[in-house]
């Protein structure tokens, strides 16, 4: 058996869950950044033994569609397969049920899925500091009941939330923008998951490709990108009922 954390984290709060959700298991587990542009997801082939964490944040109640992508590409081979699904206080509609179809496509077993808060990639106000000491009780709690639901339900195919035809999500209008604190040291554009950041000019950006994943925002070394804060003001505005309050984890086995 191998172990396997399968994650797409813009900000880091996926990974953080994924790992949380994973730390059951005695066995290191074998990291799979989808975000690496370098990453070649059809190398992937799996096995009927192996447990893989599947986390992905939840876009507009989506799974990011670069996400999607890189996981067609792998083969499941019926590995058992957790999915996670990462929200920033607002909802996660249909991500775990497009992330359960996707992964069901790809030959993978859904056994058990979980939905965690993290912060907002974009406005971090909503659900800021989380996961929180709580969530990660909570998580570990959640975590040991996979692992003996695993052991004890070898083929039973979970139920997930969420309905077709998908939500429909055409993206968000912040696309960040470097400020006159750029150095240009490139690691933007050398982490950009989508390659929207050219690396001959890593100030300027090509909006069509920009995923608005805010990974470019959460890694700059001189804080020198941001989104336009009449923008980014206004759609506070726009989520703050949506995203008030403490929104709940959620265990589905």
């Amino acid at each position: 058996m191998a172990m396997y954390e399968i994650y797409f984290s813009p900000t880091g709060g996926t990974k953080k869950v994924a790992e949380i959700i994973g730390s059951a298991w005695a066995c290191e587990a074998e990291m799979v950044d989808l975000m690496n542009q370098a990453l070649q997801p059809e190398q992937y082939a799996f096995s009927a033994d192996d447990i893989c964490i599947v986390a992905v944040p939840s876009f507009g109640g989506r799974v990011p569609v670069t996400a999607v992508e890189r996981l067609k590409k792998m083969a499941g081979n019926r590995a058992r397969a957790v999915l996670v699904a990462v929200y920033g206080n607002r909802e996660f509609e249909d991500t775990l049920m497009e992330l359960k179809d996707v992964l069901s496509e790809a030959g993978f077993r859904c056994l058990a899925a979980a939905a965690a808060v993290a912060e907002h990639s974009i406005i971090r106000k909503f659900g800021a500091g989380r996961p929180d000491e709580e969530d990660c009780r909570e998580l570990k709690e959640f975590s040991e009941r996979i692992k003996r639901h695993l052991e004890e339900n070898g083929d039973g195919e979970v139920s997930v939330p969420g309905g077709h035809p998908y939500r429909e999500y055409h993206g968000v209008p912040m696309k960040p923008k470097a400020d006159k604190d750029c150095i240009k040291c490139g690691k933007c554009a050398a982490e950009c998951p989508v390659q929207a950041i050219p690396k001959d000019n890593p100030s300027s950006l090509d909006k069509e490709r920009c995923i608005s994943c805010m990974h470019c925002i959460a890694i700059c070394p001189e804080q020198a990108r941001h989104n336009d804060k009449v923008v980014l003001f206004a759609a506070e505005q726009k989520m703050k009922k949506a995203c008030s309050g403490r929104k709940a984890n959620t265990l589905y086995l």
